[in-house]
């Protein structure tokens, strides 16, 4: 059966004599709050041109983030506090050995195309898990990357990478969140992504016996980034200690819609 959603195109270069997307990394775990704040302040200066478009790399603690689709009922026991994220889609976990990486780029300069994006974001995480020979799959009906475990029976998949987005002024915030080595127990919490079927899990590159380590994998995602949407420079130095402060964020249940 063909799957509609590989003939999307995929790839937003930006124009030529860009500047080069600002590409940083995050040593200490994040906490939630912080980095919404820091995402929304800085979608708001690439917006008015003060600032540079940006890919943030980073380890959450263990928390769930509620979607703008999320279901109370996807919350089956919360271990761990629970983020209403402002994002798409439902209900996710994040927390240590997960990468995950907030994409800020302007899509009124690259193309103002949120399908081909999302397809991109794909197409990025797809690349990066061929680096370790994992294969890694679009569905038609679920939105991340999938693995194929016909060693668990006929039909069994595990999602090993999510994708939430939200596009504010044509910027584009939150991302992707690709399982390297987390506690994949953690998972059991929560319905992942609203998806129910036994047949469906989750998984991880460590799940499948690699070794990676995030260093690794971190530089796999910056050269398969680069070939779908242009040069980066490495910027040193704590994102976190530019923080706006704590706003637009705040702990509560997933919202029921």
């Amino acid at each position: 059966m063909v799957n509609a959603r590989d003939t999307l195109k995929v790839g937003l270069l930006p124009p030529a004599g860009s500047p080069p997307v600002e590409w940083r990394s995050s040593d200490a775990l994040v906490a939630y709050d912080d980095a919404v704040a820091i995402m929304q302040a800085r979608a708001a200066a690439i917006a008015s041109d003060a600032e540079r478009e940006l890919v943030w790399l980073i380890e959450h603690p263990p928390l769930y983030t509620a979607g703008t689709s999320a279901h109370r009922g996807d919350v089956i026991g919360a271990r761990f506090p629970v983020f209403d994220s402002g994002r798409g889609g439902q209900t996710t976990y994040h927390g240590p050995g997960q990468r995950v990486a907030y994409v800020m780029l302007d899509l009124k300069r690259r193309g103002p195309d949120v399908r081909r994006f999302v397809a991109s974001l794909e197409e990025w995480i797809i690349r990066t898990l061929a680096a370790f020979n994992v294969r890694g799959e679009r569905r038609e009906d679920r939105i991340g990357v999938w693995v194929r475990r016909p060693e668990k029976g006929d039909g069994f998949e595990d999602k090993i990478a999510a994708i939430g987005i939200r596009v504010t002024q044509w910027v584009t915030l939150h991302g992707m969140a690709l399982n390297v080595e987390p506690d994949l127990s953690h998972f059991a919490g929560i319905v992942p992504c609203g998806v129910s079927d036994r047949r469906y899990g989750v998984t991880s590159l460590a799940d499948f016996g690699l070794t990676a380590t995030m260093q690794d994998v971190d530089l796999a995602l910056r050269r398969e980034f680069e070939a779908l949407f242009g040069a980066t420079d490495y910027s040193v130095g704590s994102m976190e200690n530019r923080s706006p402060g704590r706003t637009g964020a705040r702990s509560s249940a997933p919202p029921s819609r």
